[in-house]
């Protein structure tokens, strides 16, 4: 939670004789436990991403192959060697920049929002379980994801051009195919950010309390790796072909011409029948290799770091 939050409280009117005393409760928690709130959350993000950003340029890069058409694959090694051959080590860490700007924005957010939507969940309905925090870290993810995808699709754009500058990209970008490209495939990622959320923290959660409950685990990073690593693995599995149509939508152009794609659903369908329906996981081991240990870093970073800013667990 943040803090202490409780549910809103509105002023409570008491009669002493013909005397109102009012008691006034706070409806916010103060704003240096919000901002520690969500700082901690982005700055979890933040390192976790660093460290498995090399992946994602890598996932990115396999999300790409044979646009259009079916073909052998090249598997993750094979596009590492590709990379170190044609590009070099620092493509390694293309668009690391803005991947970086993201994690704070993106990652504080849709971590930090989880907590107060459950607790307005339960004061609204008198209950936590689990459909209500599968509904929190969607609502968390999805509205994190419709403010910062901007900031996405000029990381991808940079991913797969090693000599892009983040921004001389936004510029071309809005010069080009205007302001509204920067919200490319903001549908499909709002999708999957609401799935990741939701799959990500609600199994993380629950996975908490079942531990707790039925084996001898207490808090500590013993339980926060054992339920990070479930909720790596769920996640991946539900979000791996939200985040190949995301890819394709957001680096397609804008022009009749070169438009592959009208939509999501379209984006989709026309990999499957084009490419079959393992295509939809094309990059899909890039995603748990960097989406495992990801979510392993930032859950353990996030409680250790709530620890220290005197904030409760997750």
């Amino acid at each position: 939670m943040i803090g202490d939050v409780s549910p809103p409280v509105a002023s409570i009117p008491e009669f002493e004789g013909n005397a109102e005393v009012r008691k006034q409760k706070n409806l916010l928690p103060p704003l240096s436990v919000v901002a520690s709130h969500f700082g901690t959350s982005g700055l979890s993000v933040a390192l976790a991403t660093g460290v498995t950003h090399p992946l994602d340029v890598l996932k990115v890069r396999l999300q790409m192959q044979h646009v259009g058409h079916k073909g052998p694959l090249i598997g993750m090694t094979g596009i590492f060697v590709q990379l170190m051959k044609k590009e070099g080590p620092r493509s390694l860490y293309l668009g690391l920049t803005p991947a970086l700007t993201r994690s704070v924005l993106y990652g504080g957010l849709r971590l930090g929002l989880y907590e107060p939507t459950k607790v307005s969940f339960d004061w609204a309905f008198g209950s936590t379980n689990v459909l209500v925090k599968i509904a929190s870290g969607a609502i968390a993810g999805a509205f994190s994801t419709a403010l910062t995808n901007p900031v996405e699709v000029v990381k991808v754009r940079l991913q797969m051009n090693p000599n892009a500058v983040p921004i001389a990209e936004v510029r071309e970008i809005v010069s080009k195919e205007g302001v509204g490209a920067l919200w490319k495939g903001v549908g499909p990622a709002m999708v999957r950010a609401a799935a990741l959320t939701a799959s990500q923290l609600a199994t993380y959660d629950e996975t908490k309390r079942i531990l707790v409950e039925r084996t001898s685990l207490e808090e500590g990073i013993h339980l926060h790796l054992c339920s990070s690593v479930v909720a790596g693995v769920v996640s991946t599995m539900i979000t791996a072909p939200m985040d190949m149509i995301k890819t394709r939508l957001m680096l397609q152009g804008d022009s009749e011409s070169s438009k592959i794609y009208r939509n999501g659903f379209h984006c989709g369908f026309k990999v499957v029948h084009k490419e079959g329906p393992l295509a939809l996981y094309k990059g899909g081991f890039a995603i748990f290799a960097r989406l495992g240990p990801q979510t392993m870093i930032t859950f353990v970073l996030c409680e250790k770091l709530r620890s220290l800013a005197g904030l409760h667990k997750m």
